[in-house]
């Protein structure tokens, strides 16, 4: 899989990229992402990217020109399945939509600022807009590494332990069930007794268990409707 992130601000990114899962995904092979900086595509003197809204008011619009060139430049060189633009009236990012996003070859993630991005960019560009929460972010760089680390983690061999992958939280659109580890005795805190007794069956049924009890007290909304 290729990403690229498209971005005013490419330090931003820098970091989340170069770390964890991310780093050694890109190590195998298994993923490319490369960020642009959208500057890079600015030609007046300043590398300007940003202006006023027409109409008036608060904040900055990035400006159509350098991000219909980027995306265009990277067009020409591959076909994308989906061109994201990350913004907080895009559809909500769930563990479903990263399942999917996985399975695609090339993705172009288009990180706004400011006050978002020229309209015209979202009509004639952008196939895709996706929201990580019902909150405002300075810009869609933090986003972006959301979708990535999501996305990325779920390409085959990118994960040593495959099971681990198909018991995480909403995998099947429940929560996890609690962990521990040693010792099995911490300041009188005590390991329930079944994930002691090494009876397996035993054990996947106290996780299911506690998995929907979990999911029924925190987040009820995850059940179909009754209604």
């Amino acid at each position: 899989m290729r990403i690229d992130i498209i971005t005013g601000l490419p330090r931003l990114l820098v970091s989340p990229l170069q770390e964890s899962i991310l780093k050694r995904a890109q190590e195998k092979g298994k993923a490319t992402i490369v960020v642009h900086d959208l500057r890079e595509y600015a030609h007046d003197k300043h590398r300007t990217i940003d202006d006023t809204p027409f109409g008036g008011g608060a904040g900055m619009v990035l400006k159509p020109e350098p991000i219909f060139e980027c995306i265009e430049s990277l067009q020409r060189e591959r076909r994308y399945d989906e061109v994201v633009y990350l913004s907080p009236d895009g559809e909500p990012f769930t563990q479903r939509l990263a399942n999917e996003l996985s399975l695609k070859e090339h993705l172009i993630l288009l990180c706004g600022h400011y006050k978002g991005v020229d309209q015209r960019v979202r009509d004639a560009l952008v196939t895709r807009e996706i929201s990580i929460g019902d909150y405002v972010l300075t810009g869609g760089e933090l986003a972006a590494a959301v979708v990535v680390d999501a996305v990325v983690r779920l390409i085959p061999g990118v994960l040593s332990d495959s099971e681990s992958l198909l018991s995480d939280s909403f995998q099947d659109g429940l929560l996890g069930s609690p962990q521990y580890t040693r010792p099995a005795d911490f300041r009188g805190m005590k390991v329930p007794d079944v994930l002691l007794a090494g009876d397996h069956k035993e054990i996947e049924r106290w996780r299911m268990e506690q998995r929907l009890s979990r999911t029924h007290e925190r987040r009820d909304d995850l059940f179909p409707s009754k209604d």
